[in-house]
């Protein structure tokens, strides 16, 4: 078993492991897991950043931006949660069971960040315990894929054209849950620069919209010349 699912409180552990679709089914359990993967999801950028900063001391803002963004997306965090053995261990309600929620990606980064956030305050908020157990999984992934990745992100790339164009602020991204299920949520995200809307989209997840967002805003531009 990965040391990242060895707890001192079984009962922290069971609730990060514990989606909404699961208690929806089993109202007799008392919380599931969206508070300890807000709390994953700061101490995983946080820490990306840092281990970023640490290993590349010649690197750029703008370039370790990039790659932060590439080593904590969604796919990522879920080949890290297979890897630690938190697919098959989620807890999901039949539903999501049966449209695929063990290999759903949205889940199983969701349960990390969870799973991360829970072990954090298992260690008694000491993030220093927290270092090894992350910084192992970071150095799993190879190099040139983090810099393809990070090449490719569009929101990285629209932000650059607004930088570039004189935008006296970053895109601002205005999300919100439109519909779905619990186990399956649909969100729907629109950019603006200076107020002004430059592309719309939808995802699973607020992250997923805001790309989608992001690569719209690119194609419109592509098409009047502007990229």
């Amino acid at each position: 078993m990965h040391k990242l699912l060895i707890f001192n409180d079984e009962k922290l552990l069971r609730r990060a492991l514990t989606h909404r679709s699961y208690i929806n089914e089993h109202p007799e359990e008392t919380g599931h897991n969206e508070r300890l993967e807000f709390l994953g999801d700061a101490i995983l950028n946080f820490m990306s950043g840092e281990y970023l900063y640490k290993i590349h001391p010649e690197m750029g803002e703008d370039e370790m931006t990039r790659r932060r963004s590439a080593l904590v997306d969604e796919k990522q965090l879920a080949r890290f949660a297979t890897q630690v053995g938190l697919d098959f261990r989620m807890r999901l309600g039949q539903g999501a069971i049966k449209e695929g929620g063990y290999q759903n990606p949205n889940l199983l980064s969701s349960t990390f960040e969870a799973v991360l956030g829970a072990y954090y305050l298992d260690c008694d908020r000491d993030i220093e315990k927290l270092r090894p157990l992350v910084e192992e999984l970071f150095e799993s992934v190879p190099q040139d894929i983090i810099i393809v990745r990070s090449n490719i992100d569009s929101k990285n790339k629209f932000q650059e054209f607004a930088q570039a164009n004189g935008a006296t602020a970053p895109p601002r991204y205005v999300t919100e849950k439109m519909g779905g299920t619990d186990h399956a949520p649909e969100f729907i995200s629109k950019v603006y620069v200076d107020d002004k809307l430059y592309g719309e989209g939808k995802g699973r997840n607020k992250k997923e919209a805001e790309k989608k967002a992001a690569d719209d805003a690119l194609i419109k531009l592509k098409k009047r010349g502007l990229l």
